[in-house]
């Protein structure tokens, strides 16, 4: 209905691009702070005036004696009783002995040198002497009294205020469904695109929604209907985070940042009313960007039995799908949502009319990668034989926040040997400590470090003869991490595809530290434990994911397709038959043993490169490429491949 107050706009007449000005929420009803703090006031004296009263009512009429007086009164035996506290004296007459108009009690005060003198008076005319001690004043005495009541008056009225502003702000009590989301203002926030590097296709489809916020009025005049939502998903490192800061940023608009799990508390409610609370505050600094990362901790799929239909997780869920069906045209709210996990939200979240976009940050490739390790070392200062492309080509696989922290590895480690650049050999050393963890002092007997050193041969002399294998960079005997010894392959492509030769070559290069140690000492350890699991995992993709076997034929047969949240019955029933299945165990076994005997005979055929490469990697530890081949040039026919 169109309003009836004649000075409000109706939503027909506002002019295109116009942002109308956000409706007031609930007001508090109660006092204004100063009003409150007046009326805290009166209740002070109030109470002050009030005590004052009871203590001068407790205390009998009393006369004001001179001391002369005092003196002659005791002489002439019209005193009963006398108190001393300090020079403070007070009496009683005796029964008919006072004036007439006088009272029964009367007052004075005794000059200090009549403290002695004054008791021997007293006791030689028989009068009763009573000794108490000094009272405080009576202000004192009623402040006393009194300050307690006031404090706790001060303190009510304290959580009566708060109280009323968390009720009407939708906070309830003490504050727990306020919205735990940080604001970051458009002053605040220097985050731009520019920053943002190698992820071209996502900040494509990101600034239609920077123009927006900018500009709406442009597109609403062509019809045109903002996003509500923009899904970004994308493996942990890849920029998902930064990408939303860098809209806010560009857009110049509020920008409200919480995680998914900021919004889940014990208390059942508390989620779905902070909710409400975060959405209440960005439409009422429309336009804006509500930024949720993690979204996956509350978007999980409902009906999975976890909770109940009551669960908390699940209402805060239902509160945010309400919000967001709750959007008006003139509300310029941009929803921003991150996860790794997009295969477990809820559908109703992915439906157009919520997150109507998916953007999808990968891993950087190689241009992407030389630029992102611009960005983060812009303040680094380089030495002169950094080449950031070819620095590029040997991370790859590693994400954003991979490079991010192996320039600031590489800085430190040139900070630690004292350098005042940061060179090539700072960024080599801190990729292998990224990629092939901390070189380490084991201690290893000779016989161990002889074992390692024909393991690791094994592995690199496959590497450098298969043609199908990643390009071999270096061999070491050095444990790092948790392995004894490393054997560096770096791929020469980003490859998103894998061929079966490419793969099969992988496995047998996988075993040849295995195979090595057999040839050898005639018998294998346990190092090649990880060797053997790796090996085994590639080859059930192949056989039952990647359809790469005659006998089981283009047929998927996973063991990991089943719902993560379903029961454990539901997760341990499969939809194939346990005859399929052992055959696909039978096709993985004979899979591995065929190219456990390749890699047998290669390294039988070339016994003496292996012994050479053994003994140049025992006595020299580390191998680099160039060495390899140096060691292998006389060892191996001209027909061997040679990388």
């Amino acid at each position: 209905m169109p309003s009836s107050d004649p000075r409000q706009p109706s939503p027909a007449s506002r002019q295109p691009g116009e942002t109308p000005s956000p409706e007031k929420g609930p007001q508090p009803s109660g006092l204004p702070p100063h009003r409150q703090f007046l009326l805290f006031l009166w209740f002070a004296v109030g109470i002050l005036l009030i005590f004052h009263y009871l203590d001068t009512t407790d205390r009998e009429v009393q006369t004001e004696l001179t001391y002369s007086q005092f003196l002659a009164a005791v002489d002439a035996g019209q005193v009963e009783t006398v108190t001393l506290r300090g020079q403070s004296i007070t009496g009683q007459y005796k029964e008919g002995a006072r004036a007439e108009g006088e009272a029964m009690r009367f007052s004075t005060t005794r000059p200090d040198v009549e403290g002695e003198r004054l008791l021997e008076r007293l006791e030689s005319h028989g009068i009763e002497i009573i000794a108490r001690p000094l009272e405080p004043p009576w202000w004192q005495r009623v402040l006393i009294g009194a300050l307690p009541w006031i404090l706790m008056l001060g303190l009510l009225f304290w959580f009566w205020n708060r109280m009323q502003q968390r009720l009407m702000s939708g906070g309830g009590p003490l504050g727990m469904g306020r919205s735990q989301a940080r604001r970051v203002t458009s002053e605040e926030s220097h985050v731009r695109l520019t920053d943002v590097a190698g992820s071209e296709n996502a900040k494509r489809e990101v600034t239609e929604v920077v123009d927006f916020l900018k500009e709406p009025g442009r597109y609403r005049a062509l019809g045109a209907k903002i996003p509500r939502g923009i899904l970004m998903m994308g493996p942990p490192g890849t920029g998902k985070t930064l990408m939303a800061k860098a809209v806010a940023g560009e857009a110049g608009v509020p920008f409200f940042s919480i995680s998914g799990s900021e919004f889940i508390e014990m208390f059942v409610g508390v989620g779905a009313s902070r909710v409400r609370d975060l959405f209440k505050q960005a439409k009422e600094q429309a336009p804006s960007v509500v930024f949720i990362d993690e979204i996956d901790s509350i978007g999980r799929a409902r009906g999975t039995g976890m909770g109940g239909g009551h669960d908390e997780r699940e209402q805060t869920l239902n509160q945010i799908l309400a919000e967001m069906d709750g959007f008006e045209e003139h509300e310029s709210v941009v929803v921003l949502a991150a996860t790794n996990r997009p295969d477990v939200l809820d559908p109703a979240l992915l439906r157009p009319g919520r997150f109507d976009r998916k953007v999808v940050l990968e891993n950087p490739h190689r241009q992407a990668r030389r630029d992102i390790l611009a960005v983060h070392t812009r303040d680094i200062p380089l030495a002169d034989d950094v080449d950031l492309m070819h620095l590029a080509e040997i991370t790859t696989g590693f994400s954003g926040a991979d490079l991010a922290n192996l320039a600031n590895e590489a800085a430190l480690l040139a900070g630690r040997r004292g350098q005042q650049e940061v060179d090539w050999a700072c960024f080599s050393d801190a990729r292998d400590r990224l990629l092939l963890g901390e070189a380490k002092d084991v201690g290893l007997s000779e016989s161990e470090r002889h074992i390692v050193a024909y393991h690791e041969s094994g592995h690199a002399l496959l590497a450098y003869l298969l043609p199908n294998a990643d390009p071999l960079e270096k061999v070491t005997v050095l444990p790092r991490g948790r392995a004894l010894g490393v054997t560096a392959q770096v791929p020469d492509e980003d490859r998103v595809n894998f061929s079966e030769s490419y793969l099969r070559d992988r496995i047998t290069v996988m075993y040849g530290g295995r195979l090595a140690e057999s040839i050898v000492f005639g018998e294998v350890s346990s190092g090649a434990e990880n060797d053997l699991e790796q090996a085994t995992k590639l080859a059930r993709r192949m056989v039952g994911h990647w359809g790469m076997n005659r006998r089981i034929g283009p047929v998927m047969v996973s063991h990991s397709q089943e719902h993560v949240f379903l029961g454990r019955e539901m997760a341990q029933g499969r939809d194939y038959s346990e005859s399929l299945a052992s055959l696909v165990d039978e096709e993985v076994r004979q899979l591995l043993t065929d190219l456990e005997s390749r890699g047998r005979q290669l390294l039988e055929a070339h016994r003496a490169a292996l012994d050479a490469l053994a003994a140049a990697l025992e006595a020299h530890e580390t191998l680099e490429i160039d060495q390899i081949r140096e060691v292998l040039a006389g060892h191996m026919p001209a027909s061997s491949r040679a990388t």
